[in-house]
């Protein structure tokens, strides 16, 4: 867990301002995969100036600077995730929520891919989490 997210923001040549200490604060506090919308909409009752235009920025900067990542499991719905070890998503087709889960990237077999300079490694997985398989609705 990141003790002081106004320092590791400055170690990462961020720029630590209000806005952004809460996006990333966010992101980190909530693990819920959110959308820009979602960010927004939760932040913006701390934040009343805050703009959509400066959650996507703010996005922007946090993932060039390697301390979150872009989940896009549907081709319609970016999501943020402000952990950036391997790991895979879970995304139960009934609530829509998105779960971690652990793999070992670096064991997936990838033949065929000799000689290409892989930049980014995702496992998506799709399905009905058991939550929603006990309430059969």
């Amino acid at each position: 867990m990141i003790k002081n997210i106004s320092e590791y923001l400055i170690d990462h040549n961020i720029k630590p301002s209000y806005p952004r200490i809460k996006i990333y604060e966010y992101l980190v506090t909530k693990k819920n995969h959110p959308t820009v919308d979602e960010i927004y909409s939760e932040l913006v009752k701390e934040l009343p100036t805050l703009s959509k235009t400066t959650v996507y920025n703010t996005l922007d900067l946090l993932i060039d600077a390697n301390i979150a990542r872009v989940v896009t499991i549907e081709e319609n719905e970016t999501r943020y995730d402000a952990d950036i070890s391997d790991h895979g998503h879970f995304k139960c087709e009934k609530c829509g929520h998105v779960f971690d889960f652990q793999i070992h990237v670096e064991s997936i077999e990838t033949k065929n891919l000799d000689g290409f300079k892989i930049n980014e490694k995702n496992v998506y997985y799709k399905g009905i989490c058991p939550k929603c398989l006990l309430n059969k609705n």
